[in-house]
């Protein structure tokens, strides 16, 4: 049986450096990008999965074939992160993380669905990795 992908959206050099520690760490585990820049940047990184969503056209969202489990979403603009826990939310119901330099949207992202907001200055959260093996 195959276990559950990690979501991780990392539009921000913080997300970068989670996402190379992710793949050290050998969990499997998909990037979340809305446009193509993003993606082409993902992939010239060396990931290996990436879902394309279409933020702005929420209803064209196909849900993926495979298992999405824990979701960590490294925020990058307030409205594009309230858009990736709408439909992050709809993909699972394990815990849904955001990592804000900004203290002031937490009751709105776990409004929307976030489990859990955490406040980094410099995105440092690697200490998610031994909860997520």
């Amino acid at each position: 049986m195959q276990s559950d992908f990690l979501l991780i959206a990392a539009p921000t050099k913080a997300g970068e450096d989670f996402m190379k520690l992710v793949k050290l760490a050998g969990l499997p585990f998909i990037a979340l990008s809305n446009n193509k820049m993003e993606r082409l940047k993902l992939e010239g990184q060396g990931v290996k999965q990436i879902m394309q969503v279409d933020t702005s056209k929420p209803e064209t969202f196909l849900i993926p074939d495979y298992p999405i489990g824990t979701v960590i979403l490294f925020e990058e603009s307030l409205p594009l992160c309230c858009r990736y826990i709408q439909l992050c939310r709809s993909l699972t119901s394990r815990p849904i993380y955001v990592i804000t330099q900004s203290v002031n949207p937490r009751l709105i992202y776990k409004g929307l669905g976030a489990d859990y907001v955490i406040y980094s200055k410099n995105g440092d959260v690697k200490f998610l990795i031994s909860s997520l093996t």
